[in-house]
């Protein structure tokens, strides 16, 4: 029986709380809660009825008989929190994003390595049907070398959004929708087409002026074969269509799923190639579903590595870096107007937190902060499925 604590009982909280108690309810049991605000951790130890010890200060767990964490936090908290258990010899599974810098990701890994534990960073639409179906489809080669791919990160939060105490300043959430809402696409992005050569990217504030953080960005990545990427993280689009596109020499795929292929005739113009086309829907639809999806998916992944011994994730401490490696660059290509060059090196304005806290542009001044909404649901994007 793995015995499991969390570290935070926000909105996100209750995503890793279903899974624990409700799908792997024989294979592990929640044994303690934490939150700085400990109200909130009773709450949640009451409404899903747990027998567990609830503290406000994590450092009180450190030695308590605990095999995982899941740290759901604050980006600006992440790395010390998931250092401190690796250390004492605890399994972590932290939300995205990684963490706020990549000095921060590269004292974590380090963390990881010395105690041989694992630090899994959640990626949870990885362990989605059409998304995991789309990337095996990509890896047989059917469509082609991609050529192009289109990542479409839209999201749309109110003004109010931003009222919550660490939502909207560079301190504390690290950033804005690059960061904290297209951390999801980015890192299917670099799961499926690998890591670009060079990125050039603008941002801006369009429509939170209680926020330092930008509600939009775009960026065209390079890669060393030719084949170029867009991205759009935004949380100012109406209707939340999120998808990825991939555009191969011989077809296109996507999630939500649609496939097209052309061939060339005589004159160089179109004709559609049907018989391709169901070749690789045969592909897509022989490919099985996972048994788990979502944050249950990938909570299955971390256990199943525990149960076994072979410590061995889908997504890693090394995954979550590339993954923030790319938003580090579309910061610094946005905020410096240049392009820039991958991987980053440690001589990068925004290597280090201080760095990028030196670095960026404050859109507008905070100008309101609640410690907590009485709302508590939250959406967590598109799953893909239409």
């Amino acid at each position: 029986m793995i015995k499991v604590a969390l570290i935070g009982t926000g909105g996100i909280a209750n995503s890793h709380l279903e899974a624990y108690v409700t799908s792997f309810k024989e294979r592990c049991r929640v044994v303690a809660l934490c939150d700085m605000y400990e109200e909130k951790a009773a709450r949640c130890k009451e409404d899903y009825q747990l027998d567990c010890k609830v503290v406000r200060d994590y450092q009180e767990l450190l030695e308590s008989d605990i095999d995982l964490v899941s740290i759901c936090t604050p980006p600006y908290t992440h790395a010390d929190i998931a250092i401190d258990f690796l250390r004492a010899g605890k399994h972590v599974l932290v939300e995205k994003p990684m963490a706020s810098s990549l000095e921060e990701c590269d004292r974590m890994l380090d963390a990881a390595m010395a105690s041989k534990r694992i630090l899994s960073v959640v990626g949870q639409n990885r362990f989605r049907d059409p998304i995991m179906k789309l990337k095996r489809t990509l890896d047989t080669g059917e469509i082609g070398k991609i050529v192009h791919a289109q990542v479409d990160s839209h999201w749309w939060r109110g003004h109010c959004y931003y009222d919550l105490w660490w939502r909207g300043t560079w301190e504390k959430e690290g950033g804005g929708c690059t960061l904290n809402h297209a951390v999801h696409h980015i890192d299917m992005l670099q799961w499926m087409m690998g890591m670009p050569d060079k990125i050039q990217a603008l941002m801006s504030n369009t429509s939170h002026d209680n926020a330092e953080v930008e509600d939009i960005s775009i960026a065209i990545l390079s890669y060393g074969n030719g084949s170029l990427a867009q991205i759009t993280s935004s949380v100012v689009h109406h209707g939340e269509d999120q998808q990825l596109i991939f555009q191969g020499e011989r077809a296109r795929i996507s999630v939500p799923w649609k496939v097209y292929a052309s061939s060339s005739k005589e004159n160089g113009f179109p004709v559609r190639n049907t018989s391709l086309e169901e070749e690789i829907e045969h592909t897509y639809n022989n490919f099985e579903n996972l048994p788990y999806t979502g944050h249950a998916g990938q909570i299955n992944d971390v256990m199943s590595a525990i149960e076994t011994g072979s410590l061995k994730v889908l997504i890693d401490g090394g995954e979550g870096r590339k993954t923030l490696e790319l938003i580090t660059a579309i910061y610094e290509a946005a905020v410096t107007g240049n392009p820039v060059s991958l991987p980053l090196s440690k001589d990068s304005l925004f290597y280090s937190r201080s760095g990028l806290l030196a670095n960026v542009p404050h859109f507008y001044e905070k100008s309101s902060s609640v410690v907590s909404f009485s709302e508590n649901e939250i959406t967590l994007g598109s799953d893909y499925s239409k």
